[in-house]
């Protein structure tokens, strides 16, 4: 695996956003494309020992598309220069939570875990009923001392606890959010070993998996909006 090959496509990406460059270039990225995929394989194997759900995945499932909707953006570049992926056990859906990753040059990488999308209110709701009647758990798990090393939850946030919870309820602050999850941060250095790179992602999610399963079982029964 040539991680770099990756790094070097997608700042050139970044740096000719139009597509014209796109499609002078796509013999480009088809060898990092290539190389992401690879290493999403290596990849998938290193969580299934920890997480066997997710083994069953092909990368080429996981992965999304360069190209960005502008239609509601005053950024009207036509690709976002990032390779990115879910791994969970439902593949790149949202739910159930897994593990993302975007490589995106310019120290802009990082790994992911938890619920992103805020955007579904059942879900969020599930979140906050689990959070609110399993706090213990949830402390227990967000104050580990090697995740609380690593991560802090993230997301977006109501200014003010929501009707039908406790305002003074010990984890008010999480019930106020929409979404939670975590951000590891990537440096572009990082990928200059790609095993060495591999070990530290496979790591970094295995200290995610708790707050994975805490939250996959807060939305366990959720059913994805049909469109």
């Amino acid at each position: 695996m040539n991680l770099t090959t990756i790094l070097r496509y997608l700042t050139g990406l970044s740096e000719n956003n139009d597509r014209e460059w796109y499609h002078a270039h796509k013999a480009e990225y088809k060898e990092a494309n290539a190389e992401f995929e690879e290493f999403l394989q290596a990849l998938i194997l290193r969580i299934g020992e920890f997480d066997p759900s997710v083994v069953h995945n092909v990368p080429q499932t996981l992965t999304f598309k360069l190209n960005r909707d502008t239609r509601f953006s005053h950024d009207k570049s036509p690709y976002n220069p990032a390779f990115r992926a879910h791994i969970s056990a439902m593949g790149k859906l949202p739910i159930p939570v897994g593990y993302y990753l975007m490589i995106k040059p310019g120290n802009q990488s990082f790994l992911g875990g938890g619920l992103f999308a805020d955007m579904f209110k059942d879900a969020t709701r599930m979140v906050r009923d689990y959070i609110s009647e399993h706090g213990a758990e949830w402390e227990q798990i967000v104050n580990e001392p090697e995740f609380k090393s690593h991560f802090s939850v993230r997301g977006t946030a109501l200014k003010n606890v929501p009707a039908g919870y406790e305002k003074d309820h010990p984890q008010a602050e999480m019930l106020k959010f929409k979404s939670w999850y975590l951000e590891y941060p990537i440096e572009d250095g990082a990928l200059d070993d790609a095993e060495q790179f591999l070990r530290c992602t496979a790591e970094t999610f295995r200290l995610m998996k708790p707050f994975n399963d805490y939250l996959n079982r807060a939305l366990a029964g959720f059913r994805m909006p049909e469109r």
